[in-house]
C-alpha cells in the first residue's frame, strides 16, 4: 500500500514539473526575438544581417538618410524625383534594366521617399541575392545622369502629382496639406509632393549634386532578411560595396519646430470633393521618450479599432462617419521617422453635419480622455499594440522587419532596438499617459484642417 501511494505521490510531482515546465516553454516563445547582426564597412556603410528560413526568399532594402524634410529650397518635390531617376539607368544597367533584372528573376520591387528617408528594396528568391547586391551596389557608384533621363522624369512626377493630388478629390488630404498647416519650419512644412514650377526648374546640375551629396555608403544602410548564408552574404556586400567611396557628409539643417501655443484651425476648398472632410492633428512628443511611447498606446486607445474611442462615438453613436482613420506618421508608421511628425485621424461626413456640431462631439471625447486612463485601457491598448507590432515584423515577407532594421540603423545607429520595443511599451504607466495628455492633446496643441466640399455647393445650385 505504501509502495503505491509512494508511485502515485511521484506521478504528481512529475506531472506538476510537466506543467510547470510547459509553462515555462510557453512564456520562452511568447517572447519573439529578430535576429540582428549588425557592423559597418570601412566607407560607413550600415548593415543588418536577419536571418530567417521561414520562406526561400531573401529581402534586399537600402535606405539612404536623405528624404523630403532637407531637399534643396526651391527644389520641392526634389527628394521625390532623385527617386525616379535611381530607376533610369547606371554604369552596367540600361534605362529599366534594373526592373527587368528583378522581375525576370521571379521577384519584385520598389522605392519610395517619406520624411527621413528615401528607400529601395526588393523581395527575390532567396538564390538570387548576390544578383541584387550586385545591381544596387552598381546604383550607388553611380547613375546615368542625363538631360533625356531628367526631362523624362520630371514629366511623369509632375503627372502624379496632377492625378494623386491637383485632380482628385480630396488631394493630398490629409498626409500632404496637414504638415503644411501644423508646422512652421520650412523643412518640415513645404509642399514635399512638388510645385510644378519646381519641378521644371530641376537641372542636371542639381541631379549630379544630389546623388554625389547623399546617395553615398555612408549616409545608407543596407538590410537582408530572409534565407541566406550568413557568411556568404558578408562575402558579397564586401566585394560589392566595399570599394565604394565614402563623401563628406552635410551638416544637417535645424528641423526642429517650437512648441505650439495657440489652436489652429484652417479650411481648404476643394472643387472636387462632395462632402466635408475634417482633419485633427496635435504634435508628437519627441521620439524614444515615454511620453513617445504613450503617444503609440494612446494612438490605439483614441483611434485603432473598433473599440477605439472616435470610432465609438463619430461611428457608432452619432452616425456622422463610417469611418475614423489615422495614426502616427501617415506616411509610415510611428517607428520609421526621424522628426517633428503629429499624430492625426480624419474622416468625411455628411452635407448636413456642421463642423461645429463634429468638433463638439470630438471635444467630448478628448474631455473624457483627459479624465484619465486606467490600467486596464492601458493593458487593452498593449495587446493591439503588440499585434500591430507583430504586423509589422512578419509583413511582406519580412520587408516589414527590413524596415524597422534600416530606420533604427540611419536614426538611433541601433537596430537591436527593434527588439525591445515592446518592454518600452510594458514601462508605460497610467501616470505617465496622463501626463502626455495634458501636455499634447490639450487644445493650443492641435492643429484643426476642414475640406469644403464646392462640388457640394455646385451641386446644390444647379436648376
Amino acid at each position: 500500500m505504501k509502495k503505491t501511494w509512494m508511485l502515485l505521490f511521484l506521478m504528481m510531482v512529475a506531472l506538476v514539473g510537466c506543467d510547470q515546465k510547459k509553462k515555462e516553454d510557453t512564456a520562452d516563445m511568447a517572447v519573439y526575438n529578430v535576429p540582428v547582426e549588425y557592423y559597418k564597412l570601412d566607407n560607413g556603410l550600415k548593415v543588418i544581417l536577419s536571418p530567417d528560413a521561414t520562406s526561400p526568399t531573401a529581402v534586399v532594402a537600402v535606405y539612404y538618410n536623405i528624404g523630403f524634410r532637407i531637399e534643396p529650397r526651391d527644389r520641392t518635390g526634389f527628394a521625390h524625383l532623385f527617386e525616379h531617376m535611381m530607376f533610369q539607368g547606371s554604369q552596367n544597367l540600361g534605362k529599366m534594366e534594373f526592373i527587368k533584372l528583378v522581375q525576370s528573376n521571379g521577384g519584385v520591387l520598389n522605392g519610395s521617399t517619406r520624411f527621413d528617408f528615401t528607400n529601395y528594396f526588393e523581395i527575390v528568391p532567396s538564390h538570387k541575392l548576390e544578383t541584387m547586391l550586385w545591381a544596387e551596389a552598381d546604383r550607388m557608384k553611380g547613375l546615368d545622369i542625363t538631360q533625356e533621363n531628367l526631362t523624362n522624369q520630371q514629366g511623369v512626377v509632375k503627372n502624379e502629382v496632377k492625378v494623386n493630388v491637383l485632380n482628385q478629390p480630396y488631394g493630398g488630404f490629409p498626409w500632404l496639406d496637414m504638415p503644411q498647416y501644423a508646422n512652421t519650419n520650412w523643412y518640415n512644412a513645404h509642399n514635399f509632393y512638388g510645385d510644378l514650377k519646381d519641378l521644371d526648374a530641376a537641372n542636371l546640375e542639381d541631379v549630379a549634386s544630389f546623388f554625389k551629396t547623399y546617395y553615398a555608403p555612408n549616409n545608407a544602410a543596407l538590410s537582408i532578411v530572409g534565407d541566406f548564408d550568413m557568411e556568404e552574404a558578408k562575402a558579397w556586400i564586401q566585394k560589392y560595396f566595399g570599394a565604394i567611396p565614402a563623401v563628406d557628409l552635410p551638416e544637417k539643417p535645424d528641423i526642429s519646430e517650437p512648441r505650439q501655443a495657440e489652436a489652429k484651425n484652417f479650411i481648404k476648398n476643394d472643387s472636387l470633393a462632395n462632402k466635408p472632410a475634417t482633419a485633427v492633428a496635435y504634435h508628437m512628443p519627441p521620439r524614444n521618450s515615454p511620453e513617445y511611447y504613450a503617444m503609440g498606446l494612446l494612438d490605439q486607445i483614441l483611434i485603432q479599432g473598433d473599440n477605439a474611442l472616435l470610432q465609438q462615438k463619430l461611428v457608432d453613436e452619432l452616425g456622422y462617419t463610417s469611418n475614423v482613420g489615422g495614426g502616427i506618421n501617415y506616411l509610415g508608421n510611428m517607428f520609421n521617422y526621424n522628426g517633428p511628425m503629429q499624430i492625426m485621424y480624419n474622416f468625411t461626413y455628411d452635407n448636413e453635419t456642421s463642423e461645429a456640431q463634429v468638433l463638439e462631439a470630438i471635444d467630448s471625447v478628448m474631455d473624457q480622455l483627459a479624465q484619465g486612463v486606467t490600467q486596464e485601457m492601458l493593458d487593452k491598448a498593449l495587446v493591439k499594440m503588440r499585434s500591430s507590432l507583430y504586423d509589422e515584423l512578419g509583413g511582406q515577407f519580412g520587408l516589414g522587419r527590413a524596415d524597422l532594421l534600416c530606420s533604427f540603423a540611419l536614426f538611433d545607429d541601433d537596430p537591436a532596438r527593434i527588439n525591445s520595443l515592446e518592454d518600452e511599451f510594458k514601462k508605460v504607466t497610467p501616470e505617465v499617459v496622463n501626463k502626455t495628455i495634458a501636455e499634447y492633446f490639450r487644445k493650443t496643441n492641435r492643429t484643426v484642417l476642414t475640406v469644403n466640399p464646392l462640388l457640394a455647393d455646385n451641386e446644390t445650385a444647379k436648376p
